[in-house]
């Protein structure tokens, strides 16, 4: 019964991550625009913040990468 339970978790898991990740390839994009917006204004308190994002949102897409 628990191995039964694990593969209902394990296969829920992988489908959130299979939903959640075009969800993050928008809000990469996003935050690539929102970069390019900055960095052609000189703006250099909002380009380390979009760097800071974009690297938040690079580690949430690897780790739904490892699940699916």
């Amino acid at each position: 019964m628990c191995i039964q339970v694990k593969y209902v978790m394990d296969v829920l898991r992988q489908n959130e991550a299979h939903e959640q990740l075009p969800v993050i390839r928008l809000e990469i994009d996003y935050e690539l625009v929102t970069l390019h917006d900055a960095m052609q204004t000189n703006d250099k308190v909002e380009i380390i913040k979009s760097k800071e994002r974009l690297e938040s949102l690079r580690q949430r897409w690897l780790n739904l990468k490892a699940i699916e």
